[in-house]
Parts: C-alpha cells; sequence; structure tokens
C-alpha cells in the first residue's frame, strides 16, 4: 500500500486533485465535488491534531472496529458506497476552490509529520503508527479520487 508519507505518492495525490474540476461527477455515491473534498479533509484534520469528532463511540463498537482496523490501512481497495460515520458526513454544499485549497493544505501539512511518533488516539479505531496512518490517508484520498475518476 503506498503512504502519504512517501514523496512520489504525495505528489501524484496532488496531481490527481489538480485534475479535478467544478464539473467532475461522481461515478458512485451521492457527494458532489465540494462535498467530496470537504470530506477528505476531516479525517486528515483528525490526524493532524487539528479536528476532535462528536461522535462517541461505545465500548462494544469499539472492540468491533479493532477487528476491521487493519482494512484500514491494508493492500485491499475500499468498496463503493462503503458506510460513512456521522462525523465524516457531509451534507451542506461547498465552494469547491476553497475545499481544493484547504484539502491540498492539509494534505502537505500531514505529509510533513512523516517523522511524527506522536499521534492522536484515532476515535474509532485506537492508535496508529506512523506507517498505518500514512498508508490509511493515502488510501482514503485514493478512493474518493477514484470515485471522482482521477
Amino acid at each position: 500500500m503506498e503512504s502519504l508519507f512517501d514523496n512520489q505518492t504525495h505528489k501524484k495525490v496532488l496531481q490527481r486533485i489538480e485534475l479535478l474540476s467544478e464539473q467532475s461527477q461522481p461515478q458512485w455515491g451521492i457527494m458532489s465535488v465540494g462535498q467530496m473534498l470537504k470530506h477528505c479533509q476531516i479525517p486528515l484534520e483528525v490526524a493532524n491534531g487539528t479536528k476532535e469528532l462528536d461522535e462517541k463511540v461505545g465500548f462494544g463498537k469499539k472492540i468491533l472496529f479493532r477487528f476491521f482496523k487493519s482494512a484500514m490501512y491494508n493492500d485491499k481497495p475500499w468498496g463503493k458506497n462503503i458506510a460513512t460515520p456521522k462525523d465524516f458526513k457531509v451534507v451542506d454544499q461547498h465552494v469547491f476552490e476553497t475545499e481544493k485549497a484547504h484539502l491540498i493544505k492539509v494534505i502537505n501539512e500531514f505529509h510533513s509529520k512523516g517523522l511524527n511518533l506522536h499521534w492522536p488516539k484515532h476515535p474509532f479505531f485506537g492508535h496508529f503508527t506512523t506507517d498505518q496512518w500514512g498508508k490509511m490517508q493515502y488510501k482514503h484520498l485514493d478512493h474518493h479520487l477514484r470515485q471522482f475518476g482521477v
């Protein structure tokens, strides 16, 4: 699995984002391109330590999530139309250029933390290593960039 901490992968992700336009349409799902750009910022902001989620996860769900933790960063791409947790859903409309610029900013902030040893605890899955964070963030971005055909 590629990692957002890899310089070439980071560059390719930014190039793919540049291929998006306000007219980009999803190949699956219901988000507009502006909503998708906003949605992709949220997990990066959680990893960067600049956003905390409101959703509280009970003990039972935390145990269940642990069984799926490796799916967040393994080599298998995520399927289409997978469920989105409440705190990651974006339902209001967002300005494409504003959200694109902000997503690039948070991607670059995340990429600069490649040597970070102290990551925030993920609200659903618990602790991730630096390697796992890099793979997970790449996998999420790749999922949504594929959703929009880039």
